[in-house]
């Protein structure tokens, strides 16, 4: 059965057709453009570090997408606060998702308390331009048969991403992400979880299936780009 986007679903929030990601993964698609930008902040603010930049960005997606869309991101961290997911997992795909450049361990915060973080400083944002502004409630997607089709993406590529995210030529490794993808999956919400597992595959450049996971995408209501964008494509 199709996923067909009604309301606050999300492909109510995808902003025009190239786009390329929407909500927390797009946030967390940004670590490409500050690895080496915040690195020099750093050393330059070494009193502040990377969170400031961080939460930087969270107030840009305001500004990329209109306020309808821009919503997506506080329902996907609320997906995530409002479920039965571990704080380990919250930042076990939270790290694969930004190639381990961001860790809010390091910075004396619980992936949790980033992400309520973050959800501050986007409400904050928004009520910049509508101080009446009051978030949805999340509507996470538990369609089962969307669950199982996520998982059976996922499960040939298993080992290869597991393999990929623990022992990368660069960056932090990231152990048991595999594991924690099926729960966002399965616990949480099947959109965020096949969002962040594709930020994860584009992130350490996985060998993927494009056409089969563009269909999946099609399903979920993704304008064309969400998917193919920055994939490496199997053609074996």
């Amino acid at each position: 059965m199709a996923h067909e986007p009604e309301g606050d679903a999300p492909g109510e929030f995808l902003e025009g057709v190239y786009t390329t990601d929407v909500g927390l993964t797009w946030v967390a698609s940004q670590w490409e453009v500050l690895e080496e930008v915040y690195r020099e902040y750093v050393r330059s603010r070494p009193d502040h570090g990377p969170v400031p930049v961080w939460l930087r960005i969270v107030e840009t997606s305001v500004d990329e997408f209109d306020r309808s869309r821009a919503a997506q991101l506080g329902e996907d961290i609320q997906r995530l606060l409002n479920s039965s997911l571990t704080d380990a997992t919250i930042r076990t795909v939270w790290l694969a998702a930004t190639h381990g450049v961001f860790d809010p361990s390091e910075h004396g915060m619980s992936a949790g308390a980033w992400l309520r973080r973050a959800e501050e400083t986007w409400l904050a944002r928004v009520r910049k331009d509508d101080p009446a502004f009051q978030p949805p409630p999340p509507q996470p997607v538990a369609d089962g048969e969307l669950r199982r089709a996520v998982l059976e993406v996922l499960h040939p590529v298993a080992e290869r991403l597991g393999g990929a995210v623990e022992d990368p030529p660069f960056g932090t490794p990231v152990a048991g992400l595999v594991p924690a993808l099926e729960r966002v999956v399965t616990e949480c919400c099947a959109d965020l979880g096949y969002r962040l597992f594709l930020r994860a595959m584009k992130a350490y450049h996985v060998p993927a299936d494009r056409p089969g996971l563009v269909a999946l995408g099609e399903r979920f209501g993704y304008p064309e780009w969400v998917v193919p964008e920055g994939l490496n494509d199997r053609t074996d």
